[in-house]
């Protein structure tokens, strides 16, 4: 007996010729200030919850130190401070949650964010959590490399000396111009890949490669404009680390919705 299927169930043969990329906007100046006005809204409209992700954010980075100076990898706490925001769009997948429930007008609770993320783990945004950390180790184990190149004799017995070793040599300058130099080619692969993906992943059902195709489109169609949202990001976010991570109680947040917001405006 034959039998026939009715609906929207798509056929097994589906190629991906047949799936279409979404259409992006060009962004302007005007976009990243509407952004950042609907974003810090959100984060006014719940500050409780925005705010304890950037709580939990900042606790992390500082066991994170802290595990690094009890473990004697004094060398590793620059690059895993100046790292450490790589990662930082992945910790947002709940403020992206939230702001997505907010402009829909739906209520919320703690239980159906930390749901919602939860079950990040078996959708693809997971495929962009190993991006992204991938990416974080090689930064790491680049740092350790010119560290061993560059400043193979000098010792590190603790903190300050290391500190005076980087900021106050010869080597130490030139080791600081390479891993900078390295570090703003990796982040902006990273920002590139990330920064529509993320967001576009708890959205939206496709695939991690075909939303960092559109994440590279996005940046590719306004660049000047993403680069100043770069810009934005890794300014707030280095002196939200100075005052010992508590800075980013509050940025974190705001910037997590804010990148929302600009998705939406990118994005189709």
């Amino acid at each position: 007996m034959n039998s026939s299927t009715t609906g929207s169930t798509p056929p097994d043969n589906l190629t991906p010729q047949q799936q279409t990329m979404p259409k992006v906007n060009r962004l302007t100046a005007g976009d990243i200030t509407a952004s950042l006005k609907a974003g810090f809204s959100d984060f006014l409209a719940r500050p409780v919850m925005s705010g304890f992700f950037g709580l939990f954010y900042a606790v992390f980075g500082i066991l994170f130190v802290w595990a690094l100076v009890w473990l004697g990898k004094i060398w590793m706490i620059i690059p895993a401070v100046v790292g450490f925001p790589l990662v930082a769009p992945f910790a947002a997948a709940g403020l992206y949650e939230m702001s997505r429930r907010l402009q829909n007008g739906e209520s919320f609770g703690w239980r159906d964010i930390l749901t919602v993320m939860a079950d990040q783990r078996k959708r693809e945004l997971g495929w962009m959590a190993f991006v992204t950390l991938f990416i974080f180790w090689v930064w790491i184990y680049q740092v350790r490399l010119w560290l061993a190149i560059i400043l193979q004799n000098a010792s590190f017995s603790d903190f300050d000396g290391f500190l005076n070793t980087v900021f106050f040599t010869p080597q130490g300058w030139t080791f600081l111009a390479v891993g900078t130099c390295i570090g703003a080619v990796l982040s902006g692969v990273l920002f590139a890949v990330t920064v529509i993906a993320m967001p576009m992943l708890l959205d939206r059902e496709t695939n991690f490669v075909s939303a960092m195709l559109t994440s590279l489109r996005a940046v590719s169609e306004s660049p000047v404009v993403m680069l100043t949202w770069a810009a934005i990001i890794s300014i707030t976010m280095v002196l939200s680390l100075i005052p010992a991570f508590i800075g980013l109680i509050f940025t974190l947040p705001i910037l997590g919705h804010t990148t929302w917001h600009l998705y939406q405006r990118a994005v189709d």
